[in-house]
């Protein structure tokens, strides 16, 4: 009887039954065998896994400068934030107070020429810098003095050449304003004054300029022994601008000492509330101002 020619119901005999099962057995074998290969060459030809991401960057310690420091505020403002990087983050940064005292004492102002100055008041922009553990302090000056050279190319001097004024002037002025004006509004009123005032070939008369010189702490009153000091920087005694900058001044400052407001004031002195000014252009006006609030005996 043939392998199929068996009764409806009956039994397969047991040799069709193991034919079948070699069947499927080596089905089976030859269905793994194709997966494998097919896996095999699936990763032969897979790309190789990414590299570990790098290790995040460090975090940085930050130092701010407030407009109207001047180069040895900021050297005082370096060794505080050192003293915070160790107490805080048990760091020790290479920047300190000595260092930065000589990085800033020559540079070049890129924007001025090519010739180094030997003083940097006025120039040490002062703004918020980051630095890590190995920035130096020459690193840290050449930032302010980039930033400073931003901020100045975007000056409009035109005013200030009109008047006979050389850049240095305005930077002087700038460095004044920033010293005497405490309301933004102020700064171009205080400009005014200094520009009016040395038209008229008269003094200044900005203790500021004297407190720089004979290093006259804000807290202090100005004795009439120092008010008569033949100090350059005594512009109750000298006319015209003091030898340098004051202070180093922000942007807003820097623009009212570029351009001033159109007004004929020639006089102005602090109101009761130690912020705003009173402006005038009249001595006996401002005289009076003095007397009623107790700036004459």
């Amino acid at each position: 009887m043939a392998d199929g020619d068996w009764m409806s119901g009956a039994r397969p005999p047991r040799r069709i039954v193991r034919r079948r099962r070699l069947v499927a057995l080596a089905g089976l074998v030859l269905a793994a065998l194709v997966a494998a290969g097919a896996f095999s060459y699936t990763s032969r030809d897979a790309a190789p896994p990414p590299p570990p991401p790098p290790p995040p960057p460090p975090k940085p310690f930050r130092i701010v400068f407030p407009e109207g420091f001047t180069r040895a505020q900021m050297a005082a403002r370096v060794d505080a934030v050192v003293a915070i990087a160790r107490q805080k983050r048990n760091a020790r940064v290479a920047i300190s107070s000595d260092t930065y005292l000589a990085a800033s004492r020559r540079a070049m102002i890129p924007c001025w020429g090519r010739q180094a100055r030997t003083n940097l008041e006025g120039f040490l922009f002062p703004a918020t810098y980051d630095f890590l553990r190995r920035t130096t302090s020459r690193k840290l000056v050449i930032d302010q003095i980039e930033a400073f050279c931003r901020n100045w190319r975007s000056l409009d001097l035109a005013y200030a050449r009109s008047k006979n004024l050389t850049p240095y002037d305005v930077l002087i002025i700038a460095s004044m304003i920033e010293k005497e004006a405490v309301v933004p509004a102020e700064r171009k009123l205080v400009s005014a004054v200094i520009y009016n005032r040395l038209r008229n070939r008269m003094t200044l008369g900005i203790d500021a300029t004297l407190r720089y010189g004979l290093d006259i702490p804000p807290t202090e009153s100005i004795r009439q022994s120092q008010l008569d000091s033949d100090d350059p920087y005594n512009t109750r005694r000298f006319a015209g601008l003091p030898p340098t900058p004051i202070a180093n001044p922000g942007l807003a400052s820097l623009r009212a000492a570029a351009n001033p407001a159109q007004v004929d004031y020639l006089y102005f002195a602090r109101k009761a509330d130690k912020r705003h000014h009173f402006f005038t252009a009249s001595e006996a006006e401002f005289t009076n101002f003095l007397r009623e609030n107790g700036y004459l005996g």
